[in-house]
C-alpha cells in the first residue's frame, strides 16, 4: 500500500490544498457581496435571477470549503458583511451598473472561477478536494452557459470579431 493511499478525508492536507481552499472561502466572501451589490445596480428580473443564483451557489460551495478547513484545524479567513438591498431608484442614474455591464462582469467572473477551479483540482492530491472542486466546476459551468443565453437573448454579448469563413469566394 503506498503512502496517502486510505480514506481521503484521514490525509493530511499539502499546503496548495490549504491555500486553496482557504482562499477559495475568502474570494467566495468577497463575491457574495459584490453580486448582492451588482443586484442592486440591476433592473433585469432575469439577471437578478441569476446574480441570486450565483450568490446562493457562492453559499453552498464556502460551507462546503469551510467544514473541510474547520476538520483540519485551519482558521477562516475574515468576512465582510452583506450589503444592505438598496432601491435601483435611489442610484443616481450615472453612478448605476448597467445591466450590461453588470452581465459582463458576471460572465467574467464566472470564467476566471472556471479556470481557478481546474488548476486547484489538478494539483489536489487528495481525491476528495479534488472531486470537491470537479463539482464546484460543474456548477460553476451550468451558471455560466445560463449567463450566455441571457447575454445573447438580451444583446447584451461583444463578440470578438467573427470569422466567416467564405468558401469559394477568393
Amino acid at each position: 500500500m503506498g503512502i496517502l493511499s486510505g480514506n481521503p478525508k484521514d490525509e493530511p492536507l499539502h499546503y496548495g490544498e490549504v491555500y486553496d481552499i482557504w482562499s477559495s472561502v475568502f474570494g467566495a466572501n468577497g463575491m457574495i457581496g459584490s453580486y448582492q451589490i451588482m443586484k442592486n445596480h440591476t433592473g433585469d428580473d432575469d439577471l437578478k435571477e441569476l446574480l441570486d443564483e450565483a450568490v446562493n451557489l457562492c453559499k453552498k460551495q464556502k460551507e462546503q470549503l469551510e467544514k473541510i478547513l474547520k476538520e483540519n484545524g485551519i482558521g477562516l479567513p475574515p468576512s465582510m458583511p452583506e450589503p444592505p438591498e438598496a432601491c435601483l431608484e435611489d442610484i443616481p442614474v450615472g453612478a448605476r451598473l448597467p445591466d450590461p455591464a453588470v452581465a459582463s462582469a458576471l460572465s467574467l467572473d464566472l470564467a476566471a472561477g472556471l479556470v481557478l477551479m481546474s488548476q486547484i483540482m489538478a494539483k489536489a492530491i487528495r481525491e476528495d478536494v479534488g472531486m470537491m472542486y470537479e463539482q464546484f466546476h460543474t456548477q460553476k459551468s451550468a451558471l455560466a452557459a445560463k449567463v450566455l443565453r441571457l447575454n445573447k437573448d438580451k444583446g447584451w454579448l461583444v463578440p470578438p470579431p467573427l470569422h466567416v469563413n467564405k468558401q469559394g469566394d477568393c
